[in-house]
């Protein structure tokens, strides 16, 4: 997962001895790719002999775990909800790749947190994260945690569903003060998706920045509340 990735490759260098095909951070990170996140290659990861499988539970599917624990591979699955169990599993799955006490980067990224800027106005708005079908953040999502941290509550907290499929006439017909548009996994553009919402600001924002958990963690708040300011001016 890239944001595993990072985290380990910045904390453990030379750890790392594979990677999905996302794992983009850090820059000219040399390991094997193993596929993506919903298609692993299980027999590469197997022949590199790994000491410790990192998953996450949202992002790798658990035919594929089962598929290398059957292997004999230790799998190390997080799951992460908010910011408060995000930075508890980072330091789990740090501890597990040998890393002696926190990183510097990890202190930063708590303390970013601790009072991010927040408006004096809250707003109501929708985040999606896919088109075609049109899916948002639903309940119980860490970029929804980071969001409501910056004053802004997602209209679907309440959902069943972690994401739910909304047409883009719900959407239209929900009052939403802002649409909050990432750039991954979906990449919305100011010419992809900010049409759909006539007469509602858009926030475009940096996906890395509010889906990861790792050393983007530290400069996120910021990032993010200058691209939520931008939009609501």
């Amino acid at each position: 997962m890239p944001s595993l990735t990072e985290a380990v490759a910045v904390s453990a260098p030379g750890t790392l001895v594979g990677a999905t095909d996302w794992c983009s951070h850090p820059a000219g990170l040399d390991v094997v790719r193993v596929g993506g996140t919903k298609n692993p290659d299980v027999g590469r990861i197997v022949a590199l002999a790994p000491d410790l499988v990192i998953a996450n539970e949202e992002e790798n599917r658990e035919p594929d775990l089962a598929a290398l624990r059957q292997a004999g591979l230790d799998v190390l699955v997080t799951e992460v909800r908010d910011l408060p169990g995000a930075l508890r599993e980072l330091e789990r799955v740090l501890e597990a790749c040998g890393v002696r006490g926190r990183p510097r980067w990890l202190d930063e990224a708590a303390a970013a947190w601790l009072d991010p800027p927040c408006p004096s106005i809250r707003t109501r708005a929708a985040v999606p994260v896919w088109r075609r079908p049109w899916m948002v953040l639903g309940r119980d999502t860490f970029a929804g945690d980071l969001l409501a941290r910056l004053g802004v509550d997602n209209a679907y907290a309440d959902h069943a569903d972690r994401y739910p499929r909304v047409s883009a006439d719900a959407l239209r017909a929900a009052r939403l003060d802002l649409v909050v548009l990432p750039d991954e996994p979906y990449r919305f553009t100011r010419d992809d998706g900010p049409e759909e919402f006539p007469g509602v600001p858009c926030a475009l924002v940096d996906g890395r920045h509010l889906t990861w958990y790792g050393p983007s963690l530290a400069r996120a708040p910021r990032v993010l509340a200058e691209a939520l300011r931008a939009a609501v001016r």
